[in-house]
């Protein structure tokens, strides 16, 4: 590992990208019990490297309706990153409450393949077990893997077989020096990131899951 950088084995002429499944690191983050500093994390994972692109990916409410998201992935998309969002799809529950399901699988795959000729590294901050097979079609074109998730919780955050195949894994409980807001939860990086932010982000679900909650 680098003196200041968290991926293992890396080297300055290494070209990198980095992919975050911005529910899941958020949900894991909250497992462990520390808030994400976005200005910490970019500048964490760009150092010692011959860094390429930060790729954040997140479902939302229709333009139509309030997203307390909306705040963050303005500001991120403004502070070095590359957003990639969709909307979420709502539906009625048997309850008759409003759910809703959003799922990146998709557009992390195509992306990471479609980056995969132009780096020698890519790091993949997220636990979902469905990327096994696309950490492995990378790894045949010789591409080295790190997944960012973590066993620190019952049950751990990322799937056995995902942390199996990647080439390095990388607790997420080990960057909080690193990445972690240094300050209250209200004196976040982003001062005009609103609170409902957070219960937005609690209640968000990948399609294998439901969310349910009062939206707006």
């Amino acid at each position: 590992m680098g003196s200041s950088s968290p991926v293992p084995m890396i080297h300055p002429q290494d070209r990198l990208a980095l992919f975050i499944d911005g529910a899941n690191l958020y949900q894991s983050a909250r497992a462990l019990g520390f808030d994400i500093d976005y200005k910490r994390l970019l500048k964490a994972f760009s150092t010692e490297c011959r860094f390429l692109r930060a790729y954040y990916y997140t479902a939302l409410l229709d333009e139509q309706e309030y997203s307390p998201m909306r705040p963050l992935v303005d500001w991120l998309d403004y502070n070095g990153y590359t957003m990639v969002t969709k909307p979420l799809k709502e539906f009625r529950s048997s309850a008759g409450g409003r759910k809703f399901k959003g799922n990146m699988d998709v557009e992390i795959a195509v992306d990471v393949m479609e980056v995969a000729p132009h780096v020698d590294y890519i790091v993949l901050i997220s636990g979902d077990g469905d990327f096994r097979r696309l950490v492995e079609a990378v790894q045949r074109r010789g591409i080295r893997v790190a997944v960012v998730s973590t066993i620190r919780t019952q049950p751990p955050m990322i799937a056995d077989e995902l942390r199996r195949q990647a080439d390095f894994f990388i607790d997420l409980a080990e960057l909080q020096s690193l990445i972690a807001r240094e300050h209250s939860p209200r004196s976040h990086v982003m001062p005009q990131e609103e609170e409902d932010d957070e219960e937005y982000e609690d209640d968000y679900a990948d399609d294998d899951e439901e969310l349910e909650g009062n939206k707006r």
